[in-house]
């Protein structure tokens, strides 16, 4: 059982605002869950093999090219045994690293396809709103938290669905914790839209 469910972003920075948009996608899942995220280094810091082997789930973005270190945290958290999910934006050109790359991933997970942020963080939601509800238990997850978890998801598939506004993401590794499991002692307090009764409190991890 778990308070905090750990992701890691594998992304380069020709997908920078993707993967920010990403980071921001936690605070929004209707539970009172608390979130670790930490992405892929950018500037040549050192890959965060702890934040890989305790990720709960890994989402890798693949936009024109496959970049130092994506195809290493890939297959970290692979034998690591993590949850995976790889995301391939559609209507790009691509290098012949990342036509082989995308042909080697084929053969262990498969692809998900992306026509633009929207659509990702769409998809995005569904996958981690249906990891979730898989592990309530393991989530420590109220009933009323599965309830309206489970609502929120089918709104999602739904025909009617509406397109959730785009927010800026926080661009870098965080923790993301509710009010609801944890007293905040410092961080910045994240408002929640008029239709929601969420709050999340966001805290920066201090890079070494």
């Amino acid at each position: 059982m778990v308070d905090i469910l750990n992701l890691y972003i594998s992304a380069a920075a020709d997908l920078d605002h993707e993967r920010e948009v990403l980071s921001r996608v936690v605070a929004e899942i209707p539970v009172t869950l608390g979130w670790r995220v930490t992405q892929t280094p950018l500037h040549g810091e050192t890959i965060d093999v702890s934040a890989l082997a305790q990720a709960e789930v890994h989402i890798l973005l693949l936009g024109s090219d496959i970049r130092a270190p994506l195809g290493i945290e890939w297959r970290l958290a692979h034998r690591a045994n993590r949850l995976q999910f790889a995301f391939l934006k559609q209507d790009i050109a691509r290098t012949m690293a990342a036509l082989d790359f995308i042909r080697y991933l084929e053969t262990q997970i498969g692809w998900h396809s992306f026509k633009n942020i929207a659509d990702l963080r769409m998809q995005t939601f569904k996958l981690l709103a249906d990891h979730i509800l898989a592990q309530p238990d393991y989530y420590a997850l109220k009933l009323t938290e599965i309830n309206g978890l489970t609502s929120w998801r089918n709104k999602l598939s739904s025909p009617e669905a509406e397109d959730l506004e785009l927010h800026g993401g926080i661009g870098e590794s965080s923790v993301v914790l509710s009010p609801e499991r944890y007293i905040p002692s410092e961080g910045v307090l994240i408002k929640p839209k008029p239709t929601s009764s969420k709050i999340r409190l966001l805290t920066h991890q201090k890079k070494p």
